[in-house]
């Protein structure tokens, strides 16, 4: 990653960045970014931004669990160290992470709650997910990571939740990854709930992520998602693209057809007491020639001290 974002030549980059500089944010989620100890990677990406003409100078980025070894057979399949072994999935440590980019100051403080166990969290679906009682000893509930990262904004902190929850898919009859799915979305209601050791701070919360489920369409334990959208903490604005008609205009991945489709996975959920101004999904207009992106830039306009 960091050697095509320097050589500049790759067009999905390239798009990415044209789609950044043009809807302009604050406050920015990356997901499946790589993550290096060095943020070198990171803040390349910075340097191109603010070429571009928008600058992000503050960020935060932790290791995530995705290719984090966990020395176990964890898929099942005789073998050790794939990338379905690691406490998400990935061929390398780092590989899909997580970056918050901002230009509103970061502060100290934020709290990771990666490093959960799933068989700790309250009503955790894990019972029936087939998973080893060695493997449950150090399964972590995070595929990528749970962080909560305070800024400084008018009337402050804002803290960010932000996640990037497993596909619901990809398993057998037990459902681990339905299972996991659910439960990754349901921790930031067990958590502000108090059901956790770790006590929620002080402040406004707005959750911004990939929980990789939608509400009313495809496979996935929709009950966690729902509730978190119907919870009077957050407000949802539901984003949407004009062009797109019914249903799909809130749709935030271009997947192929028939199945899995077009659905609504990413979130913007803004504290209940914030105005929201406006809100969009960004889809490429008919007939351009940019590299494609299958998951799009999911944006909500708020007025903080409102």
């Amino acid at each position: 990653m960091l050697r095509d974002i320097l050589k500049g030549q790759d067009a999905q980059i390239a798009a990415v960045l044209d789609g950044i500089v043009a809807a302009r944010p604050d406050i920015l989620a990356l997901t499946d970014f790589d993550y290096d100890a060095g943020h070198a990677a990171l803040a390349a990406f910075q340097s191109k931004l603010a070429v571009a003409g928008h600058a992000m100078p503050h960020r935060f980025a932790l290791r995530p669990n995705s290719g984090t070894a966990t020395g176990l057979d964890l898929d099942g399949d005789r073998r050790l160290g794939g990338p379905r072994d690691a406490q998400g999935y990935g061929e390398f440590a780092g590989q899909g992470g997580m970056a918050l980019l901002s230009r509103v100051p970061i502060l100290d403080g934020a709290l990771d709650l990666s490093a959960l166990l799933w068989r700790d969290v309250p009503h955790a679906q894990i019972v029936g997910a087939e998973l080893a009682q060695e493997a449950a000893a150090i399964q972590r509930l995070s595929s990528v990571g749970h962080w909560a990262v305070p800024l400084d904004v008018v009337d402050g902190p804002l803290w960010i939740l932000m996640y990037h929850a497993t596909t619901p898919v990809f398993d057998g009859p037990e459902d681990r990854n339905g299972r996991r799915n659910h439960d990754e979305t349901a921790l930031w209601l067990a958590w502000l709930d108090g059901l956790l050791s770790i006590p929620p701070p002080k402040g406004r919360f707005a959750v911004i992520g990939d929980a990789n489920t939608d509400p009313t369409k495809g496979a996935g334990r929709k009950d966690a998602l729902r509730r978190l959208l119907a919870d009077p903490r957050f407000q949802d604005p539901r984003p949407a693209n004009q062009s797109r008609q019914g249903d799909a205009a809130a749709d935030t991945v271009d997947w192929p057809e028939p199945d899995p489709g077009d659905m609504r996975v990413s979130y913007v959920l803004p504290p209940s007491d914030m105005q929201i101004i406006g809100s969009g999904v960004v889809w490429p207009p008919q007939g351009s020639k940019a590299a494609p992106i299958p998951h799009k830039l999911v944006w909500v306009d708020v007025d903080p001290s409102r």
